[in-house]
């Protein structure tokens, strides 16, 4: 096997377009997702700081019956949901430092013109099979059931509560039509057993193509590994295709066919680039994935999808005559202390729920130092803190803190005016090949603890000449500004190697340091003669509170606390509730939504005009029951978008839920449109 990766040693300048996996649209994203981002994001920029040209692309996957069935029970679009949560994601990444060139969706014309190419090309080849499959299906929602939504127990050691395919407590794997007593996880209906043709991409025949190419250095050592023994098991071809209803692509040649989310998903870094393409000029989508492009293209994926990623994604491209990737960089997964995340300890945290507490950098910080190739990644809550605290506050930014005291006020922010260079910075200088070889690789560990290393020997160096002694004795003031110049000398140099992962703290750093951006080219110039800034706090100290208020807000409520969230509803002013235009409004006609579970369609008539609205009261009121009655709208609520039409305001209504829903009503001397105040 080819030196992991082969391509590191250059010299040359490099053209490289980076992605990371695509987080799914139907939800937040949470600390486990951001490991991946972080670490893709420090990759990109200690590419730039190299010299190198680095395009960084991803998107939200945004197919599936997950989507579907969030936005059903949400009573919208799925194309309303995947938009929200679109906006959501590119807040929290930005938020969190992590600069994504073009951030887009794979619910787009550019995925679906690549996917519907990739797909005729691999059938022109050859490489298309129909055959039919026995699946289990729920009769009530009329849809295939995939095995996150099958629920039963488990065949062999019978523990209740099991998914479809594997069971958590034993560990055994099965088909899901093994499960004792299975249910759909949808409507909680008995499953039965329907035949229907699939698509298969025949992966078996790309077995020695796949066998040489997962060996070729695209890949670690332990990744090949894993994937070696699925390739001397046998591939076996993969489905493509689900059936209708999905929210996807429909298969060209295939009517009530679907592409499989898996499909179309990785595609969706094509179709980033190539919307990336569309509005930046000189930008050309073919210099990155037309076949013999010399250009790299590297993901950074978790070892849970290496399979779509080194066996699927690379055979597909292959037989669709595009490029394949330069690597795939694989991380572990992310536990704390030890487990699962998980919503009962207060681990499970959002993004969103982590800014409301703790500085970004933080995490980017911890993440890095702890980032060691496929390993596992467990975020110890109580060394979290303690980590920072004493790399990031108690040694670098304690150099810059100590010596800019001195050079500030006794040198009016003047540097010495002659190279005062130690061997201690030539070290350090020179310790910036091996820090920059460890994150090309990956192995982010291994350069924080070099970084650290060398920012010990600065504090010592600071310690051995004490100028808070030196500066008390006349004559000593050369002394004082030669060594605190040094250590000034010796931050920058820190900082310049932990400015992919400190973003932010390094903008911070050049400010006070009065100089350009700092690259890994310009770090052997050393300030001399040179006039910092005043000196500015770079980072506080977490403390342990902030830590126990973001667990403590992640913690999953009991029950009853969910049932009257009255006192965690924001409070708002007397001026915003006056801006409500509530009306009497006549209900002309009140009809079933097909498809719909809980909703009513409504003809409201409020004196001027009709309006539609959709209001969930389906399980309390039949229609017959509502026709001419009375009732109170909000008539200046903006229109929405919903999966079975436009809802033109809201009707007003009390109630737990379900049959417990109360539509106020108004007098029947009130008229249509009268105000209600």
């Amino acid at each position: 096997m080819q030196p992991y990766f082969p391509f590191m040693n250059t010299e040359a300048k490099r053209n490289m377009l980076v992605t990371s996996a695509l987080p799914n649209a139907n939800g937040a994203i949470h600390l486990g997702h951001l490991l991946e981002h972080i670490q893709t994001d420090i990759w990109v920029r200690f590419q730039r700081m190299r010299g190198h040209d680095c395009i960084s692309v991803c998107a939200d996957d945004t197919h599936g019956t997950a989507i579907m069935l969030k936005a059903d029970e949400q009573e919208i679009t799925p194309e309303e949901l995947i938009k929200t949560i679109n906006r959501e994601h590119q807040e929290d990444f930005q938020d969190f430092h992590i600069n994504y060139d073009n951030y887009y969706t794979t619910h787009s014309d550019e995925n679906r013109f690549f996917a519907e190419q990739i797909y005729n090309r691999c059938r022109d080849a050859g490489m298309i099979a129909v055959r039919a499959v026995k699946q289990l299906f729920d009769p009530e929602r009329n849809l295939f059931l995939a095995d996150r939504y099958i629920i039963g127990a488990c065949p062999k050691c019978k523990t209740e509560g099991q998914y479809g395919d594997n069971c958590e407590a034993c560990g055994a794997t099965y088909d899901a039509t093994d499960l004792i007593d299975p249910k759909s996880a949808i409507s909680g209906a008995e499953p039965i057993e329907k035949e229907s043709d699939h698509y298969f991409f025949t992966l078996s025949k790309f077995q020695d193509f796949l066998s040489e190419w997962t060996r070729s250095g695209t890949l670690q050592e332990q990744v090949a590994n894993k994937l070696a023994e699925w390739l001397k098991a046998g591939l076996k071809d993969w489905d493509i295709s689900r059936d209708a209803p999905y929210f996807g692509f429909e298969i060209p040649d295939a009517p009530g066919k679907y592409f499989y989310v898996w499909l179309d998903a990785p595609i969706g870094y094509m179709a980033s680039l190539k919307n990336l393409c569309d509005w930046t000029e000189g930008l050309e989508f073919d210099d990155y994935w037309k076949k013999d492009s010399q250009r790299e293209v590297h993901h950074f994926i978790g070892k849970d999808i290496v399979n779509f990623h080194a066996l699927f994604w690379p055979a597909m491209l292959r037989c669709a005559e595009y490029r394949t990737p330069t690597a795939v960089h694989v991380h572990g997964f992310t536990t704390f202390d030890g487990l699962k995340m998980s919503k009962s300890r207060g681990t499970f945290i959002n993004a969103r729920t982590y800014l409301q507490h703790l500085n970004p950098e933080y995490l980017r910080y911890y993440y890095a130092a702890k980032l060691k190739g496929v390993d596992d990644l467990d975020v110890n809550l109580t060394d979290f803190p303690q980590r920072v605290n004493s790399d990031l506050v108690g040694k670098v930014v304690n150099i810059a803190s100590r010596c800019a005291g001195f050079i500030n006020k006794g040198f009016a922010g003047l540097l010495a005016d002659v190279p005062t260079s130690t061997d201690l910075i030539g070290d350090m200088v020179a310790a910036g090949d091996s820090i920059a070889d460890f994150y090309e690789q990956c192995e982010y560990s291994k350069a924080i603890r070099t970084i650290m290393n060398l920012a010990d020997r600065a504090n010592q160096y600071i310690d051995e000449y004490k100028p808070w002694i030196l500066v008390r004795e006349q004559g000593n003031e050369k002394e004082v500004q030669e060594v605190c110049s040094n250590g000034i000398n010796m931050f920058r140099l820190l900082i310049t190697y932990l400015k992919p992962v400190l973003p932010n703290m390094a903008t911070e750093s050049e400010k006070f340091l009065n100089v350009e951006s700092l690259t890994w080219d310009n770090r052997s110039a050393l300030l001399v003669g040179h006039r910092i800034n005043k000196f500015k706090p770079l980072m506080t100290r977490i403390e342990t509170s902030q830590v126990d208020a973001m667990i403590e807000a992640s913690r999953e409520k009991p029950e009853a606390a969910a049932a009257d969230p009255v006192n965690e509803v924001a409070e708002i002013e007397y001026d915003d509730f006056a801006k409500v235009d509530l009306r009497v409004a006549r209900i002309v006609k009140a009809e079933l939504v097909e498809g719909a579970d809980r909703l009513l369609k409504l003809t409201l008539d409020i004196g001027s005009e009709t309006r539609s609205v959709f209001a969930g009261i389906k399980a309390a009121y039949a229609p017959k029951d509502i026709e001419g009655k009375l009732t109170v709208m909000v008539a200046n609520l903006k229109a929405r978008q919903m999966k079975f039409g436009v809802s033109e305001g809201m009707v007003l209504a009390a109630g737990p839920g379900g049959k417990e829903i109360w539509l106020l009503q108004a007098d029947e001397g009130a008229e249509p449109g009268m105000k209600v105040t």
